[in-house]
């Protein structure tokens, strides 16, 4: 049997391993982690891979890579993408699933929050630059007005109200367009804890041979 996005989306213990990580990371006051943010990693990354002309196969690897890349949460934050990749391979690694591909998503998995990692192949820099775009007030758990004053990545995320993630071919660009409400939050303060993810962006988006353009109410940066 092929590895395919339906069988993992599919697949039992994934949606536990999705539901308890969503689960520990409200206890710890983190942003959604769960099927939403799955699921829209995931379709990010198949649109992209279609887009930049990635294979058919390719761009299903990439849309499991999203879907899984963040499951690994509630054995633990700071170690997430690799303790994600060993289960992926614990679920997966077998004689019916051709094991390259399944070694081509636990690389994605495990590169996706660590710039350190070299990226290797694109469906790892695709991965990335779906996860690090995906900044909107629906991942914020807790919006009352003080939780948001006092809590700068919920002020942040709650600010941006429209969000999309774009691929100008003939330019050569890969577009993360935000509205924000300045009037919940700076741009100054996006910048101050999205910084080094936009730079995993550019990074990312440069291994695929495209220019990463953030564009904020209109504003080319």
């Amino acid at each position: 049997m092929q590895l395919s996005l339906n069988n993992v989306k599919n697949n039992s213990q994934i949606k536990n391993f999705i539901k308890q990580t969503d689960h520990y990371l409200d206890s710890i006051n983190y942003t959604d982690h769960g099927f939403r943010h799955a699921n829209l990693v995931s379709d990010r990354a198949k649109s992209v891979a279609r887009q930049i002309k990635l294979s058919a196969r390719e761009q299903e690897l990439a849309g499991i890579a999203g879907y899984c890349h963040d499951m690994g949460n509630f054995l633990g934050r700071t170690q997430h993408n690799y303790l994600s990749a060993n289960l992926f391979f614990q679920l997966f690694i077998g004689e019916e699933n051709n094991p390259e591909e399944v070694t081509r998503v636990m690389q994605a998995i495990a590169t996706h929050d660590k710039d350190e990692l070299n990226i290797v192949h694109k469906i790892s820099a695709i991965l990335v630059l779906a996860d690090k775009s995906d900044v909107h007030r629906t991942r914020v758990r807790k919006t009352s007005i003080k939780n948001i004053e006092l809590d700068i990545h919920d002020r942040v995320n709650y600010a941006v109200v429209k969000n999309d993630l774009l691929v100008n071919t003939s330019k050569k660009e890969i577009i993360l367009k935000l509205n924000v409400d300045r009037k919940i939050t700076s741009i100054m303060e996006y910048f101050e804890i999205f910084n080094d993810r936009m730079a995993f962006c550019r990074k990312a988006a440069k291994y695929l041979g495209f220019n990463f353009v953030l564009i904020i109410n209109n504003f080319k940066l």
